[in-house]
């Protein structure tokens, strides 16, 4: 709540309050604030304060009046010089524009060079020392258990290694060690791939990156699933490519969308999670695996697997890549789920003929990966660390899921998918755009719906991360909200 104090009047708090958000776009272009009279309810303080802190936003250009309509978010974007505009922290924003889902132009979002990187930005905002259960990965406290991995950085560096070229450029394809440790571990969760077919890059986030860029031109169409990673939709959009929603459920994709898609547009591209689909959770079924290959098999269409939970997912689920051997897919993978997000270590496995174009792409992008960071990381999978490290990581967080769940449905909850993996998918029955700003005052981020939808639109889901909402204060302050906004 807004105290006053000497220093500040609370119109300025809440002129502040409300800039700050719209800067950092937790409050999108085109939002509608509260009403005066809600505002003041919702913040304990008179009209009048409202009206004179929404008065301070007009004079900053941050807000507009429609007559009779209230006030909204103005785009910041056109009234901000280009470096304030890198500076603001884009956290949670989409808009998009679409005509219909299997319509002759697919989605175009707009202002694309600030959502491309919305949701990695939100990943530094701290809304307070509270845990975040809007957070994308798990807490700091639990990787910090991954005691071995600066262990063996120094050990790499106290060797030979060091001495042996890792003052120079590493190799270009990633450090032959580690691919092969790598091709041992694909070979576990029965995916063939020879050292040779594999690549390290800057994190899985990368990997997509050189994919986009080597196989695409703008303007090409591409399909992916809604809902999905809003990051993935903003950047195939900031490429200029044709983002293509194909709707995703327990099974696995919609396959008549597909078809539909694969009739009209040509699609080069699929892009999937197939194991703990993020947010839902869901992992693909066989069948299912089998008809998309068929689909890309006929259409000749090529489809990036993107793994990124694959670390804590259930043993023998199904995966694209193992099925069809490497053919018409891309597998991609990363460590930041799993251990030091800042270690930026992830891979990608291709088909042979592909490999050169990617390498190529990765070239003209970051020349080669730290050679350091990657001989250490084989060191770990070699002696078996990561993979006592990922056991742990998935028995903690079953526990952490049974009692954020319990947690929930007692908070009036309802999933609307099966709880698994390390999000959790559900129906809050409000508006979670106007939730989110609500929680944002109690010091909680939370991940509204909207923002894994190619079409930024109202919607009543949240994304949970399990292991970041196993406080009962949270759930608390959550139910209250949603009671006053029912």
């Amino acid at each position: 709540m807004l105290t006053r104090t000497p220093e500040r009047s609370l119109t300025e708090q809440l002129a502040e309050r409300f800039a700050e958000r719209i800067r950092a776009r937790l409050l999108p272009a085109g939002a509608r604030l509260p009403s005066v009279r809600e505002c003041a309810r919702q913040q304990g303080v008179s009209p009048y304060t409202v009206v004179a802190a929404y008065d301070k936003l007009l004079a900053q250009g941050l807000v507009e009046a429609r007559r009779q309509r209230g006030f909204f978010v103005r785009d910041i974007a056109q009234n901000m010089p280009p470096g304030q505009v890198g500076k603001s922290l884009a956290a949670m924003s989409s808009g998009a524009e679409q005509a219909s889902p299997l319509g002759t132009i697919g989605v175009r979002m707009t202002g694309s060079q600030i959502n491309a990187t919305a949701l990695m930005r939100g990943m530094f905002y701290q809304a307070s020392a509270k845990p975040q259960p809007g957070s994308g990965v798990l807490p700091v406290a639990w990787l910090g258990e991954a005691r071995f991995l600066p262990a063996a950085v120094r050990k790499i560096t106290a060797g030979p290694a060091l001495q042996g070229g890792s003052l120079s450029y590493g190799e270009p394809m990633g450090d032959a060690g580690l691919r092969r440790a790598l091709a041992r571990r694909m070979a576990d969760i029965d995916i063939a791939a020879a050292p040779e077919q594999i690549m390290t890059t800057v994190g899985a986030t990368q990997a997509l990156d050189i994919v986009s860029r080597a196989l695409l031109k703008a303007g090409d169409p591409v399909m992916v699933e809604e809902p999905g990673w809003s990051v993935e939709f903003a950047r195939l959009d900031a490429l200029g490519m044709r983002v293509l929603p194909v709707p995703r459920g327990p099974a696995g994709p919609d396959l008549d969308v597909m078809a539909r898609y694969c009739e009209l547009h040509a699609p080069r591209l699929f892009v999937s999670v197939s194991v703990l689909h993020n947010p839902t959770g869901y992992s693909l079924s066989p069948a299912v695996a089998h008809q998309v290959l068929q689909l890309a098999e006929r259409h000749g269409f090529h489809i990036v697997e993107d793994d990124t939970y694959g670390h804590i997912a259930p043993e023998h689920a199904t995966r694209l890549a193992a099925l069809d051997g490497l053919r018409r897919t891309i597998y991609v993978n990363g460590f930041a789920k799993i251990l030091a997000p800042n270690w930026r270590v992830g891979y990608l496995a291709a088909p042979p003929e592909l490999v050169e174009r990617l390498l190529d792409t990765k070239l003209l992008s970051t020349l080669t990966t730290p050679s350091l960071l990657e001989k250490a990381l084989a060191l770990c999978i070699e002696q078996g660390q990561l993979r006592r490290h990922a056991e742990r990581m998935r028995q903690r967080l079953a526990q952490a899921r049974a009692r954020s769940v319990q947690l929930a449905l007692a908070a009036g909850c309802r999933f609307a998918a099966e709880p698994a993996g390390m999000f959790g998918w559900v129906d809050t029955g409000v508006d979670t755009d106007l939730l989110a700003q609500r929680m944002l005052d109690e010091g909680y981020l939370i991940a509204p719906g909207a923002l894994f939808r190619a079409t930024r639109r109202p919607c009543t889901l949240m994304r949970i991360n399990f292991a970041t909402t196993q406080e009962p204060a949270f759930w608390q302050a959550w139910r209250r909200v949603v009671q006053e906004l029912q």
